[in-house]
């Protein structure tokens, strides 16, 4: 019983290349990206366009997909809180072996018949190219945590700020000063 649909963006029939090892062929499909690739700083935003450019050869064991996956990654810097935006492109390979191969690992993933799902490889490829800190630039100095001000605007910037359990001994300085 297949649970694929044959007709999404991201499920693949591999009917022509049979059982044969060494058939292929080569498909470049645009998609829209499913949701959660990301988290609440960075991520790529659903139903935004991702562009798959793959290569799917019949192997003994399976099908080989390998190729590349192009998507926009959106979110904000994590030094200054600017939004972002860069293009991210990453190779994936993947194994799908047959219906009836013997290897009950969960991590396998299984072809549905001719049909395979493209989105767990596209899911991992992507958010695990993603950036755990984005920085708008390398040499992004944030913001002050006192009044918030963006420092590469003001890089003198700076608080005075007196420990208060030093404070006593700030008065006495500032009386000796005045006598």
């Amino acid at each position: 019983m297949n649970t694929l649909d044959p007709r999404s963006a991201l499920v693949l029939d591999t009917h022509e290349l049979g059982r044969r090892a060494g058939a292929m062929f080569k498909k470049s499909i645009t998609a829209p990206a499913p949701d959660n690739l990301g988290d609440d700083v960075i991520g790529i935003q659903a139903g935004s366009e991702i562009t798959l450019n793959i290569r799917c050869e019949s192997v003994i064991e399976g099908m080989l997909v390998s190729g590349d996956v192009i998507a926009k990654a959106t979110g904000q810097c994590s030094r200054c809180l600017d939004p972002i935006a860069f293009d991210l492109t990453v190779s994936v390979q993947e194994l799908y072996e047959f219906e009836e191969s013997e290897n009950d690992d969960e991590e396998t993933l299984k072809l549905e018949g001719d049909l395979l799902d493209l989105e767990p490889v596209v899911r991992d490829a992507l958010v695990l190219s993603l950036p755990l800190a984005p920085l708008c630039d390398e040499e992004c100095l944030g913001l002050c945590s006192e009044c918030g001000i963006r420092l590469s605007e003001a890089p003198d910037h700076k608080h005075e700020s007196v420990d208060s359990r030093w404070q006593a001994l700030q008065g006495l300085l500032d009386e000796k000063k005045e006598g």
